[in-house]
């Protein structure tokens, strides 16, 4: 349910807000206790979290935004730079009340989880990295990737683009599930997503790892093709005192296929009980 910026929730479980002309992003918030924040992939939306932020929210302020260009934040304005996307986190902290939060970032969410936790480090209280990287243009294969994808999202379209990379990429979870997340993908904006796109290639956080020093814990499957465990070990190799674990079998797909496992590994940091 929306409710305006200034508004309070229609019920004490839910509540979400609509971007503001301003730069404060399209938020829902679910759940009570110390405040999570799970930041979402390119081309996608905060909806992505859907299979794993019921149980998130037994125990967490859960605070899920759009970011800027995408899904329902997609009115907020260029640029898409990491910088900028991070800096919206803290607008919308800020807009909230909170002063620190853990940060949970997925995919390219944890190359805008890294950015905050860099930018803003006396408010991340933990940092939490999913199937994500330091710098996503290390190999020929990624270069190549990272050129071709603008250029088949502008040609295919986004609905076209979403069910070929779910042809590729989602082949461990249910048809439905599959459909579902071809649904996201599909609604987003080509335009926007080429241009975000972009600005993410131009990501590259390798020489300033050793500056995030909050607890952080680095998650990833050990047959993820999108992103591979070479990016987990040099996020951990990188941060010091930082967590790794490796969900054995899993790909990009771990969220959607593997919910109640990424649920346990993430308390598990959260509450201090990971060995």
């Amino acid at each position: 349910m929306d409710v305006s910026l200034h508004g309070r929730p229609a019920t004490a479980d839910r509540r979400s807000a609509k971007a503001s002309a301003e730069r404060i992003l399209h938020f829902t918030e679910l759940g009570e206790g110390p405040p999570l924040v799970l930041v979402h992939g390119l081309m996608i939306s905060a909806e992505m979290f859907e299979p794993v932020v019921e149980d998130l929210a037994r125990r967490h302020r859960v605070i899920l935004p759009d970011l800027r260009g995408h899904g329902r934040s997609r009115g907020l304005p260029a640029p898409y730079t990491v910088p900028v996307l991070a800096g919206d986190l803290a607008d919308l902290l800020d807009h909230l009340g909170v002063w620190s939060a853990a940060v949970l970032g997925y995919s390219q969410g944890g190359a805008v989880a890294q950015q905050f936790a860099l930018d803003y480090r006396e408010r991340c209280s933990g940092l939490v990295l999913a199937c994500t990287y330091a710098f996503n243009m290390a190999t020929v294969r990624e270069k190549i990737e990272g050129h071709v994808v603008p250029l088949l999202v502008r040609a295919l379209g986004m609905k076209r683009f979403a069910r070929s990379v779910i042809g590729i990429g989602l082949k461990r979870v249910s048809t439905q599930r599959a459909a579902w997340v071809a649904g996201l993908i599909g609604d987003q904006d080509p335009r926007l997503m080429e241009a975000a796109w972009k600005a993410a290639m131009a990501f590259d956080s390798r020489s300033r790892l050793a500056e995030i020093r909050c607890p952080t814990l680095v998650i990833a499957g050990s047959k993820d093709n999108a992103v591979p465990m070479h990016h987990a070990t040099m996020l951990h190799e990188g941060i010091k005192g930082s967590a790794l674990s490796v969900v054995d079998g899993a790909d990009h797909a771990l969220i959607w296929e593997r919910p109640d496992e990424f649920v346990r590994i993430v308390e598990r940091f959260l509450t201090g009980s990971l060995g």
